[in-house]
């Protein structure tokens, strides 16, 4: 289940990839074209005592072969110690992974949009020798989608509109707009997008307004909402498909080093289903210098 607003601003960026596209788009920013997205680990622990973990990381593979990761990040007060560790973050994947990076920060409100922000820079005030720059959506950037019409070609995008303007004035028409888009969808997917809307819209009136469409025009969601990730067939599905996903990312990374993979190594790889075995190859994977030791730990 998604449980706050914090979660939801990131889960939803999990469950549909290409949301962050039409984001990048909303903001004219150039993007390249992606061919694939990865779902990837959000540990970037690296000495014990200390943890850290970034809300979600995603793998894009884009046009020409090339790849970067984009840790995306829900923010919803000023944090002055989340500066220092998205700067970390950065550096982490890069040295760990050596793909470009991109920073997206997901805000609720403007104050924290617009400080969140603010470049990060380290070293001189003339000449710092690392400068971060986040991307960042909140109500200041994020459209208001507010015509059924609309909602309906990109709900994610409504979605994620609903929950970024959920104190604004105009949060009664975005969500009747995206309730009338839910009514024309497939009642899986409808659900789905409905607990993210309602776990997203916190503890504001916007959420009773969301309960009131759901409890008249969704009424035949509630149900779905209150089981959908608790029905065991749901459950087992999506922990299939993260088993898949880990696979071929330990396979990938395997291919990227230059480290030869024997095929029944990948068969075994790719018939794991145990997602805690796999995380422990995926870690290994990253300094392994066979595929064997990847599986035996040699």
């Amino acid at each position: 289940m998604v449980s706050s607003p914090h979660e939801a601003h990131h889960r939803i960026f999990q469950e549909n990839p290409g949301l962050f596209a039409s984001a990048f788009r909303t903001l004219g920013i150039p993007f390249p074209e992606p061919v694939a997205v990865s779902l990837m680990d959000t540990d970037l622990t690296e000495i014990r005592p200390l943890e850290r973990h970034v809300d979600t990381l995603l793998r894009i593979d884009v046009a020409g072969g090339d790849s970067l990761l984009l840790a995306i990040e829900a923010q919803g007060r000023k944090d002055p110690d989340k500066r220092s560790s998205w700067a970390y973050y950065l550096a982490h994947l890069y040295a760990k992974f050596r793909y470009p990076c991109v920073l997206l920060v997901v805000c609720r409100d403007k104050g924290t949009a617009e400080w969140a922000a603010e470049p990060i820079r380290i070293g001189l005030d003339k000449h710092p020798s690392l400068v971060v720059y986040p991307l960042v959506l909140g109500p200041h950037n994020v459209p208001m989608v507010m015509e059924a019409a609309r909602a309906a070609e990109d709900i994610p995008m409504a979605v994620l509109s609903a929950i970024t303007h959920s104190n604004d004035h105009d949060i009664a028409a975005i969500l009747e707009a995206l309730a009338e888009a839910l009514r024309a969808t497939d009642s899986d997917a409808a659900a789905v997008f409905a607990e993210f809307t309602e776990a997203g819209l916190g503890a504001t009136p916007a959420r009773e307004i969301w309960r009131n469409l759901m409890g008249t025009g969704l009424s035949h969601f509630r149900g779905f909402v209150a089981e959908s990730f608790r029905d065991e067939g749901r459950v087992e599905g999506r922990v299939e498909g993260r088993a898949e996903g880990r696979a071929e990312d330990i396979l990938r990374i395997l291919a990227v080093r230059g480290v030869a993979v024997p095929d029944e190594v990948r068969e075994r790889v790719s018939a794991c289903s145990d997602l805690a075995v796999l995380d422990v190859w995926f870690e290994r994977a990253v300094t392994a210098a066979t595929a064997d030791a990847v599986l035996d730990g040699g």
